[in-house]
């Protein structure tokens, strides 16, 4: 395999230093819908998706990241009149370095299935 080294990056009007894409863009993306039987719309990094129950599921990497301290901005909600849902990692599973369980809940902690879940994960990869 060839290792290409470079400083910068550009399209012929924007230079960017190199460590800016390494360092500063996310390495994963998914957005699901939640409800019934949870399913990837769209995703970049994210190898699958899984559904552990009501409010609860478990987004896997394709590459591993270097460790579980890994920083992740997610949304979600439901396209009705409830829109107020609350995504945070799963308290019950700390965030692995290949895969992060996730749950959304009302602020009342219910835990429900949600229409529009959306999380970006940011970190060094391993």
């Amino acid at each position: 395999m060839s290792t290409l080294e470079v400083s910068n990056i550009t399209d012929g009007t924007t230079t960017v230093a190199t460590t800016y894409v390494t360092n500063g863009s996310a390495k994963a993306w998914v957005n699901w819908n939640g409800e019934s039987t949870a399913a990837i719309r769209d995703s970049f990094g994210v190898s699958g998706l899984t559904d552990n129950g009501t409010g609860d599921q478990t987004i896997s990497f394709t590459s591993s990241f270097a460790n579980g301290t890994y920083s992740m901005v997610g949304m979600g909600g439901n396209n009705t009149t409830s829109m107020a849902a609350v995504m945070q990692p799963n308290n019950l599973s700390p965030a692995a370095t290949g895969s992060c369980r996730h749950q959304t809940a009302y602020a009342d902690t219910n835990l429900v299935d949600i229409e529009i879940a959306s999380v970006a994960y940011l970190g060094d990869l391993a």
